[in-house]
Parts: C-alpha cells; structure tokens; sequence
C-alpha cells in the first residue's frame, strides 16, 4: 500500500495520558467518599453531610479540569516570560500566610482564604518548574559552568526556607527541592557533581537519624525527631505518634491480597485519623487489597511513561524541562506517600497525588497536566 504523507503535520494528542488522569481523578472521588463518609457523617464541622468532603473535592476538580483544558490551549512558551512573576507572586503568597487572611487548620497555618482555601506551596511547586526551566534555557551552555550549576540548584533555596519556616511545611520544601535537583540532572551533564551532593545529602540524613535515635532525651530536632524515633519502633509510641502509622500498617495487612471489599473498612471509622487525606493509601489496601494498591501504582507508572514520552520528544529544551519537572513532581509524590504510608520514611504530611482529598493539590496538578498537554500539542507528527 502506498506511503501517503500529509502536507500538514498533525499535533500530537496523548489519548492513553487523558484516560489515565480522568481514571486518577474518578477513582479519587470514589475513594474520598469511602474514606469520609463516615467521619463526616459524625462530624459537625462537616454539616454531618457523609458527602461533605466529596462535594469538595469534586468541586475542585472541575475546576482544575476546566483550568487543565484552558492551559493545554494555550502556547506554552506564553509561561516563559512569565516565569520570574511566578516566583515573585508565590514568594507573595506564602509571605500572605503570615497576615490575616492565613487560615489555620489542624493547628498548622498553612492556608489562606481568598474565597476558596489556597495553600501557597502547591503554586510555589508550579512557579518552581516554570522558573527553573525558563533560567535553564536562559543561561545555555553556561549551566556546564560552577557558578552556572550552582545558580540553578539554590534558585529553589529562598522558597523552600519560606515554605518550611513559615508554613512550617518540610515536605513540601524538600519535594520542591527535589523537582528542582531533577530538572538541573536532566538539563546539566556534570553527573559527578549529583553524585557528590546525592552522596553528601545522604550522609547528613543518616547522620540526623543517628544522632536523633542515639539521643533520645535531648529533644533533638523537636517534633521531627519524634517522628524519626517513631518511625524506627511505632509499637513503642502506639498510643501517641505512632498511632497514625500502626493503624495504617493494621488496614494494610487486613486488606489481604483481595482486600476486604469497597466501602468495607473498618481503619477508617475513628482509627486512621484523616483517612481521606495523606493516610489514604492504607484504606485503599484494605478495601481493595494487595491487588488494589499494586493497581494503582502501576497506574501511576503508566502516568509517568506517557509524561516521559511527551518529554523526550518535545519540540525544545523548554517544553522538555516543563514536562521533567511535572514528572518529577507526580513521582516524588507518590514515592514519598506510599513510602510514609508503609513506614518506609518517617510521617510526613504529603498527599497521593490526584487521589488525596484536598482541593489546592489536584487544582494545581491539574494545571501542571496541561502544560504536558501544550508541549504534546507542538509535538509534530507524520501520519502515513
């Protein structure tokens, strides 16, 4: 048969990335609803409405859908020349924490109220992955230099302090640190400075938890040190810090292989406190077992192949380094989670991304997909 070429490229549309995020999200939805509905029901705060949160977070993630749809239309080098405002506004914004429209919640001061609840570093994360893949592009070959990579791996310094100290939010520091390591291992060549910094890193974080489990009455590190020591013997804490994490490892081993059916677990009636936020992942196995949880992480893993493919044949090195660091973002996230949830890592407050109740995470992910979604569309394609 004849090779026919079109006189037209065509620009490339990623259908299996649309199924799987739009699946992400359904799935998401049915399982904030499994894990509050009972809390909820109980719960004054919540109207004793059992479809509370779910209402929420639906809500939330039209819009992000809507702004998804809008952002996957646009150019996205239109974001480049925007890239230094981002990082201004957001530096802004978590500055904003601190008057009165920051809103405390769970006694941690980490959101603000401009009509709807916003918490700064989920746009910190976005302005993070514009910024440094438009200063990337900007320095050129200049990156090879020290004063080049140097420049590129502190830029996410002064928002990362600003995210720990002031909304006290560690993990959400480190995972924006961590976006901006990727993109610069991506962009930079110099694999023997990560190694350095990778081996460096490693080693202070070994010397923490030494220190921290060998000093146990010195308050070391405060309530992070608490944390560690919990993590490294939670049945010794069980009735105060490592309540969270026993209980989540108990709904995971009575899920089984199979699980014990949806909308069947026991874990999330008072014991997991919060199921439907950080600690979801346990409910998952437990309603739906081994099985139910491999199943979603390999979903993921597609999630990231489709990302990766769209990154490595993106039209230039700005859209490739966009598409990196939502890849970086997604992977770190659920890493981190499903690590936290199985006691791999000590506890720390990071959702499962597109799953986790919380309105500003899936908003501003969702955003982050339509970028991939612009960069695809100036992916050109000959159809035969």
């Amino acid at each position: 048969m004849p090779r026919i070429k079109l006189s037209k490229p065509k620009g490339y549309i990623d259908y299996s990335l649309i199924f799987i995020v739009l699946l992400l999200l359904g799935f998401g939805l049915i399982m904030v609803y499994s894990t509050s509905s009972y809390s909820a029901s109980m719960s004054s705060s919540a109207n004793n409405n059992p479809a509370f949160y779910l209402s929420k977070q639906a809500f939330a993630t039209v819009f992000g859908l809507i702004a998804m749809a809008v952002v996957a239309l646009l150019p996205y080098h239109m974001w480049e020349r925007f890239a230094g405002v981002a990082y201004v506004v957001s530096v802004v914004l978590i500055l904003m924490v601190l008057t009165p429209l920051g809103m405390k919640i769970n006694g941690v001061r980490r959101w603000l109220n401009l009509g709807i609840s916003v918490q700064p570093a989920e746009i910190a994360k976005l302005a993070m992955i514009l910024f440094l893949a438009t200063l990337v592009c900007r320095l050129g070959g200049k990156i090879r230099t020290r004063n080049g990579f140097l420049l590129v791996l502190f830029s996410p310094a002064p928002i990362c302090l600003m995210v720990w100290l002031i909304t006290d939010n560690l993990s959400s520091a480190i995972i924006i640190f961590m976006i901006g390591f990727i993109m610069l291992f991506v962009a930079s060549p110099e694999y023997r400075r990560f190694a350095l910094i990778t081996v460096g890193i490693l080693a202070l974080a070994a010397l923490v938890v030494f220190l921290v489990l060998h000093m146990p009455d010195s308050g070391l590190f405060g309530f992070r040190g608490q944390r560690i020591r919990t993590w490294r013997d939670p049945e010794a804490y069980a009735s105060g810090s490592g309540f969270q994490t026993l209980q989540a490892l108990y709904a995971i081993g009575s899920g089984g292989v199979f699980g014990k059916g949806l909308g069947q677990s026991t874990q999330k009636l008072g014991f997991v406190p919060e199921a439907q936020n950080d600690m979801i992942f346990s409910i998952i196995c437990e309603e739906l077992g081994l099985f139910g949880g491999i199943c979603i992480i390999i979903l993921f893993l597609l999630l990231l192949w489709r990302i990766m493919f769209i990154a490595s044949n993106a039209p230039d090195e700005f859209g490739g380094l966009l598409v990196v660091g939502v890849m970086g973002h997604i992977a770190i996230q659920v890493i981190l989670n499903v690590a936290v949830v199985t006691n791999v890592i000590p506890n720390t407050g990071i959702s499962l991304p597109f799953i986790s109740y919380g309105g500003s995470s899936v908003m501003f992910l969702l955003i982050e997909i339509g970028m991939v979604f612009s960069v695809a569309r100036s992916i050109e394609i000959q159809e035969d």
